[in-house]
């Protein structure tokens, strides 16, 4: 009889974060966090204990996850740093945004005629940070690309450390289904593709038996 998996903890990232240049405008993106919302749900069906860190969505968190809000990169950087420690998998589903307002008005911003520059400065890169610090944690990166998926997948995968990386294409935000590619550092591409609840489930099992 085969020995039953132990539980485990994950802490899972969703949502896009917003980066403010006032109090009422932010920069975003299209994510509406439902592949990470639907992997928090996976874990917990499967017996597993999830840490949902979750930027603004319209969605409503998987009841037994341990929610913890968050808005910007900054936000989220700090609250996967206080959990990482305690989790035995990290899945970076979230997509958190790579460049934020190097300044922030206090006050909203007014119209006015002519060109509004702004300046950005690059986020912290959770992913890598996570990849440098992973002691017996396995850390799962999502790649989106919208040309040579699997090349640039593959490089993000050995670049940041990853112990897995799952690639997809832009056509899959804000969709009920998706395909995604899943490679690790030592075995080939495998391809996924179904409804982003059935594929949270083939995910958490493929991370299950790596760990």
């Amino acid at each position: 009889m085969a020995q039953k998996k132990p539980t485990l903890h994950f802490v899972i990232t969703a949502g896009g974060t917003r980066e403010y240049l006032d109090p009422v405008r932010y920069i975003s993106n299209a994510s509406s966090g439902r592949m990470g919302y639907a992997l928090a749900h996976a874990a917990l069906k499967a017996g597993h204990k999830v840490t949902l860190i979750t930027a603004p969505t319209a969605l409503t968190p998987p009841r037994g996850a341990d929610v913890v809000s968050v808005v910007s990169a900054a936000d989220m950087a700090a609250a996967v740093k206080k959990y990482f420690n305690r989790c035995d998998g990290l899945i970076m589903a979230a997509a958190v945004a790579d460049y934020t307002p190097v300044e922030k008005a206090k006050v909203k911003t007014k119209k006015e005629k002519g060109l509004l520059t702004l300046r950005l400065e690059p986020t912290e890169d959770i992913l890598a940070w996570a990849g440098r610090h992973k002691k017996k944690q396995f850390v799962i990166g999502f790649a989106l690309e919208d040309c040579d998926l699997k090349a640039n997948a593959e490089k993000k995968l050995y670049s940041k450390n990853a112990d897995m990386i799952i690639a997809n294409t832009p056509a899959a935000i804000g969709g009920d289904s998706s395909c995604v590619y899943l490679k690790t550092p030592h075995t080939g591409w495998t391809k996924l593709q179904d409804k982003k609840d059935r594929l949270a489930k083939l995910i958490i099992r493929s991370v299950v038996g790596l760990i």
